[in-house]
């Protein structure tokens, strides 16, 4: 599509859809048989609406907080975090009825929350600076990955039962958390160019 990137996203799903991101990523979510072609001819189809979204979303970009972060707030950021998650962790695994091993906070550009194999979770110290509820999906999300290392109904389900209406909380994310995201990789970008410039 001319000066616009598609990113595609297969999947098991039967109908294609578009979606313009806060990022303006333009992401096509298709069935894993449609054809490269088939997808060419769907996002040229839909080449209005996704300019048009696009143009929305620059807009309403302007009205948020995009600069990077000093680097004292993220010192700041990370206290906070240590102090304020691992207690919101302990209350949640309680309600979920599993325990995490052992819990990591971070200031991470690429996701809000991880979980390995041997029950570690990691979160994102940008978390305190999200809704209360959204932070508590992201540690309930985490958590019900103890149960299910996958992204399967079943775990979903899990996710439903213990924090219903996750669907609007992620959504949130993907709107509203981005900009914090964009400016934690601002400020990494920043550091990475002042090193350069000092030799370091």
């Amino acid at each position: 599509m001319e000066e616009i990137r598609v990113e595609i996203i297969r999947s098991d799903r039967k109908t294609v859809s578009v979606e313009v991101r806060s990022d303006l990523r333009v992401i096509v979510r298709a069935p894993r048989r449609m054809t490269d072609e088939a997808i060419k001819r769907f996002a040229e189809e839909k080449k209005a609406w996704i300019k048009k979204n696009i143009e929305k979303n620059i807009e309403k970009n302007k009205a948020f907080d995009t600069s990077p972060f000093a680097r004292e707030e993220i010192q700041t950021l990370l206290k906070k975090a240590k102090e304020v998650l691992p207690v919101r962790m302990e209350k949640l695994s309680n309600a979920v009825g599993v325990k995490c091993g052992r819990l990591t906070v971070r200031s991470q550009i690429s996701r809000w929350g991880s979980c390995s194999a041997n029950r570690n979770i990691s979160l994102n110290c940008l978390l305190v600076l999200c809704p209360p509820e959204v932070t508590d999906y992201v540690i309930i999300h985490e958590l019900c990955h103890i149960r299910h290392m996958n992204h399967s109904r079943a775990f979903w389900r899990d996710v439903e039962r213990f924090c219903p209406g996750y669907r609007s909380r992620r959504e949130w994310l993907r709107k509203e958390g981005v900009f914090l995201i964009e400016r934690l990789k601002k400020s990494r970008a920043q550091s990475s160019e002042s090193a350069s410039e000092t030799g370091a």
